[in-house]
């Protein structure tokens, strides 16, 4: 599913003008991008949350060259579902349309 699926499901669903609800979800991803740019997690509840991980200091091969790089401790975006999120995609979902696209 894409942006743009998500804006027409929306859509269709609220009987809101697609441009309204494009700059909505437009305007809710820059939320939740500043928010972690700024160290802040974003939590919805029912749904999950939008954390800032740290990474540590990790020595790393390159083996082409046959050298060695340190890649310094950064912090990376990530999100972790909801218990109750987790359990109705468990539950739900056939196997057999794992990895299909829809």
């Amino acid at each position: 599913m894409t942006k743009a699926d998500i804006v027409n499901d929306i859509a269709k669903n609220t009987g809101i003008e697609k441009v309204t609800v494009q700059k909505t979800v437009e305007a809710f991803m820059d939320i939740i991008k500043g928010s972690l740019v700024r160290g802040k997690n974003v939590y919805l509840r029912g749904f999950g949350s939008f954390v800032v991980k740290r990474r540590a200091e990790k020595t790393a091969r390159n083996i082409s060259k046959n050298t060695t790089i340190i890649i310094p401790e950064h912090f990376i975006p990530a999100f972790k579902p909801a218990k109750t999120f987790v359990t109705k995609v468990k539950t739900k979902l056939p196997a057999a349309e794992v990895n299909q696209k829809s």
